[in-house]
């Protein structure tokens, strides 16, 4: 497996300051809103802006990973990165922190972008990758201790709906994504995803991408609703259909698409530190 050259953290952090980090953003929203697609396409338009890129998927269903065009690996690599102690209680093993795990145990992807995989759900349920998401939930939470990750996009996608967010599945982020359709139930779900959320961590901040816009009025309509700063909208597309369908990245099938090239703007947004704004 390649690995990528993430250097061991730093044993005494405290001899130099710390720089400003790269952008750390969590996607979030109802399911089928199309945060997969929007997580994933974006990951690799930052790529090709020239930032590395770690992409984090946290949902048992393998949405993200399809989606940025990395698969699905048979065995699952994080499963090796956790181990019961005597008492019965998870741990990371004996050597591997934060920072080896995503040098050990991520797998690349195209344009240079490494995926963290949570274990996915299969015939056999969640019990033979338990380690998996151990080590997965433990690895999360030490990467603000990684100075080596300082300069790295990391960008998460969180399963449907508010659930992960209130059991602290993004600990990393400073930006949620909201993706939201313009339908009552997607507007519903992110109105009490920013609740739970926004009560975690008030440093914590919040942009909105509308997605599957049909009508002009679509995107304010929403924005007026939820009250978060818009970043930008994504056309309904076919391509994006299409690409799922397939189950392969709508980078790979349609690079010009409306959708894709919706999004590539707000990656130059964001890239651009113009967050809040169209």
């Amino acid at each position: 497996m390649a690995t990528a050259a993430i250097a061991a953290p730093d044993p005494q952090p405290a001899r130099a300051p710390r720089g400003p980090r790269n952008l750390r953003l969590a996607v979030v929203g109802k399911g089928g809103a199309g945060k997969s697609v929007i997580s994933a396409t974006l990951a690799r338009h930052l790529a090709r802006r020239g930032h590395r890129v770690l992409a984090l998927d946290s949902d048992t269903l393998p949405g993200l990973s399809i989606s940025i065009g990395a698969g699905v690996p048979e065995e699952v690599p994080l499963n090796a990165a956790a181990e019961r102690n005597d008492k019965g209680r998870w741990r990371l093993v004996k050597g591997v922190g934060a920072a080896r795990a995503v040098q050990r145990f991520a797998t690349d992807a195209p344009d240079g972008v490494r995926v963290l995989q949570i274990g996915k759900t299969d015939r056999r349920g969640l019990e033979p990758n338990r380690a998996s998401h151990q080590a997965f939930y433990q690895v999360i939470h030490r990467l603000d201790d990684v100075r080596s990750l300082d300069d790295w996009v990391i960008l998460g996608d969180l399963p449907a709906g508010p659930r992960q967010a209130a059991y602290d599945w993004a600990p990393y982020a400073q930006r949620f994504l909201l993706v939201v359709e313009p339908t009552w139930q997607s507007m519903l779900t992110a109105r009490r995803i920013v609740r739970i959320a926004g009560t975690m961590r008030d440093d914590r901040e919040f942009s909105l991408v509308v997605n599957k816009v049909t009508a002009d009025a679509d995107a304010q309509r929403v924005q007026e609703f939820l009250g978060v700063p818009l970043l930008g909208a994504v056309p309904a597309d076919d391509a994006v259909r299409t690409a799922e369908r397939a189950g392969v990245a709508l980078l790979d099938v349609a690079a010009d698409s409306p959708a894709a090239q919706a999004i590539e703007r707000l990656a130059a947004k964001l890239d651009a530190g113009n967050i809040d704004r169209l």
